[in-house]
C-alpha cells in the first residue's frame, strides 16, 4: 500500500478533478445544463462529475476541456491524467469481497488527508487497532461470519494502518472516552495489549492520543463518535464522517463542518492534556494487573 497521500487514491482525484472541471465552467460562463448537451448527457451527470462522485470517461472530458476554452496542450495532458488516475484502482480493491461499499470512499479519504481529528466512545480507533483487538471488533459486528473472513477483514485493517507510517503520514489527533479503554473487547489480555500498544503510540510523532475521563462528566460530543479529515490540497473541504452500524455519513457542509470543528475543538480543551495519555493508560494498565 502507498502512503504517498499526494496520490490519495481515485476518491480523491475525483473529488479533486470535478472540482477543477466546476472552476473550468464557471470561467467559460457556461450551465451545467449547456455543458450536459455538448457532452450527450445532462445536467445532472455534469453535476455528478463536478461532485466527484462518478467516474469520468476521457471523451467527455476531453469535449469538455474545449467546450470550456482550454486549448494549452501541457493543461489537457495533465487533466487527463488526473482523469486516468481518478480511475485507477485503489489500494483497498484487492479486499474488495469484505469491504462495504459506503467505506471504500473513506479509505481513500483517510489516506489522502494531512490530518485527522477522531473522537470515539466505543471503540479504539481503527488506525491504532492491535490485530488481536481488531479481530475481536470485527466478530462483534459479524457475529456469522467465517473464520477466513474475519482473516481477511482483520488483515485489511492491518493493511489500513500503514498509512500512519512513511514521510507524508498524516497527523492523527484522536480523544478517547474512558470507556472505551475499559471495555474488555475480546477479553483482559487483549484489551491489554491494547492499551500498552497505544502507549507506545504515543511516542509517534504524527499521533496525538487524549482520555476523556469519566470524571469530567457531560462535554461537547455527548452525541456519539465522529472524525473530521483535512486535506493538502486546496480545493478540497475538511469532511466530517459518521459511521453507523450499515451505512456511513460524509457531512461537507460548512456549517456542518464548522459545529463538528468546534465541539472536537472543546474536547481537546476538556481531555487530559497528551502528556498525560501515558500516565493515565499505565494506571488502567495497573488495574487489570490488579
Amino acid at each position: 500500500m502507498s502512503t504517498d497521500h499526494e496520490s490519495g487514491g481515485a476518491t480523491v482525484r475525483r473529488l479533486q478533478l470535478g472540482a477543477h472541471l466546476r472552476a473550468l465552467r464557471r470561467a467559460a460562463g457556461l450551465t451545467r445544463d449547456q455543458a450536459g448537451y455538448h457532452i450527450r448527457g445532462s445536467e445532472s451527470k455534469i453535476s455528478r462529475m463536478e461532485l466527484g462522485r462518478v467516474s469520468f470517461k476521457e471523451r467527455d472530458v476531453t469535449d469538455l476541456l474545449k467546450l470550456y476554452g482550454v486549448d494549452d496542450p501541457a493543461e489537457h495532458t495533465r487533466v487527463l491524467t488526473m482523469t486516468r488516475e481518478a480511475n485507477a484502482p485503489s489500494w483497498w480493491q484487492a479486499y474488495g469481497d469484505v469491504l462495504e461499499n459506503w467505506f471504500q470512499n473513506y479509505l481513500d479519504l483517510e489516506q489522502a488527508a494531512e490530518l485527522i481529528r477522531t473522537y470515539e466512545v466505543q471503540f479504539v480507533p481503527g488506525l491504532l487497532q492491535t490485530d488481536a483487538y481488531a479481530r475481536a471488533v470485527i466478530r462483534l459486528g459479524h457475529d456469522n461470519a467465517s473464520p477466513g473472513e474475519i482473516d481477511r477483514r482483520a488483515k485489511l485493517r492491518m493493511a489500513r494502518k500503514q498509512v500512519l507510517e512513511g514521510p507524508d503520514a498524516p497527523r492523527l489527533w484522536a480523544v478517547l472516552d474512558e470507556a472505551v479503554l475499559r471495555r474488555p473487547i475480546g477479553g483482559r489480555a487483549v484489551l491489554r495489549e491494547q492499551i500498552e500498544s497505544l502507549i507506545a503510540a504515543c511516542d509517534s510523532p504524527n499521533v496525538r492520543l487524549q482520555v476523556m475521563p469519566f470524571e469530567s462528566g457531560g462535554h461537547a460530543a455527548a452525541g456519539g463518535a465522529f472524525s473530521i479529515l483535512r486535506f493538502p490540497h486546496q480545493e478540497l473541504p475538511d469532511v466530517v464522517y459518521i459511521e453507523h452500524l450499515t451505512s456511513g455519513l460524509y457531512l461537507e457542509k460548512r456549517e456542518e463542518v464548522d459545529h463538528y470543528a468546534a465541539a472536537i475543538g472543546r474536547l481537546f480543551i476538556e481531555a487530559e492534556h497528551p502528556s498525560r495519555t501515558p500516565t493515565f493508560l499505565r494506571k488502567l494498565l495497573a488495574e487489570l494487573d490488579g
